[in-house]
């Protein structure tokens, strides 16, 4: 049987803190990188952070699905009522780049619904987790058990007549343009803050953006633990075509198209 659920996520917590330490040291020394079959990059940084993340959660006796890890076939997967969807070094072209916007992604997925998130940034040495009854939380790599020193995240409360986007810093973003336009609706002015990987969500969770528009591909381990600190928050991630949100652990591991938006947006266009 698994272990209590408050000490399984601080066991993720320890995880993602682990592997950021060990990124770091990569990141400042130096470190090869390959190309993979699918024709994406990947470093010893993600291979180590990966290897770290999996023998840190193996105490949780929750399975896993992440970016570096061999998938379980879906007959498999489909049966796990629990599963973790980890991503341990998300923006490896970011890390590549030397920019610092790169990441480390766990999140809790229960019948395919991501409850709760991790995401943490190891050049900022700050992680932001949470999930819907668990609420959402800011802290220090230095202090991610220690619970007086999580700051809670509330909700942003009011918008202003600019709406503010945090869009992809290395992939076109498609059929954006009929996107502005239905914003143009409702907006005098939009802004843009460009960022690398799923520190999109810091600027989102934190009210520094108000949406994250993707017309680009992405995969789970992408943006589960994002849309769990997301729901949380009262926002939500939803298939563009759709309007229904994204699930996770499926068949085929791609997302579809999506936007993520915050509770204060979500009011205002209704």
């Amino acid at each position: 049987m698994a272990i209590p659920r408050i000490d399984s996520y601080k066991i993720a917590l320890k995880a993602a803190a682990v592997a950021s330490e060990k990124i770091m040291e990569y990141y400042l020394a130096g470190f090869e990188t390959e190309v993979k079959m699918d024709g994406s990059p990947v470093t010893q940084a993600d291979l180590a952070a990966s290897e770290i993340i999996s023998q840190i959660l193996i105490g949780t006796e929750i399975p896993i699905t992440g970016e570096e890890t061999v998938k379980e076939h879906y007959h498999i997967r489909k049966t796990w009522k629990q599963s973790w969807c980890v991503d341990p070094l998300d923006g490896t072209k970011e890390f590549i780049k030397r920019n610092g916007e790169f990441a480390v992604n766990i999140a809790l997925i229960e019948d395919q619904q991501a409850v709760f998130g991790i995401i943490a940034s190891p050049t900022e040495q700050k992680i932001l987790f949470g999930g819907k009854n668990f609420g959402v939380f800011l802290t220090d790599m230095d202090n991610f058990m220690d619970e007086s020193a999580w700051i809670k995240i509330l909700p942003k409360q009011e918008m202003a007549d600019t709406i503010v986007l945090t869009c992809s810093r290395s992939h076109d973003s498609g059929p954006i343009l009929q996107y502005l336009h239905e914003l143009k609706k409702y907006f005098s002015d939009v802004e843009f803050i460009k960022k690398g990987s799923s520190l999109k969500f810091f600027d989102l969770a934190l009210g520094r953006a108000d949406a994250y528009p993707r017309f680009a591909p992405t995969m789970e381990w992408d943006i589960a633990a994002g849309q769990a600190i997301l729901e949380a928050l009262g926002g939500e991630v939803i298939d563009y075509t759709t309007g229904k949100p994204l699930t996770y652990n499926k068949e085929n591991l791609k997302n579809p198209f999506f936007i993520a938006q915050s509770q204060v947006l979500i009011q205002k266009l209704k």
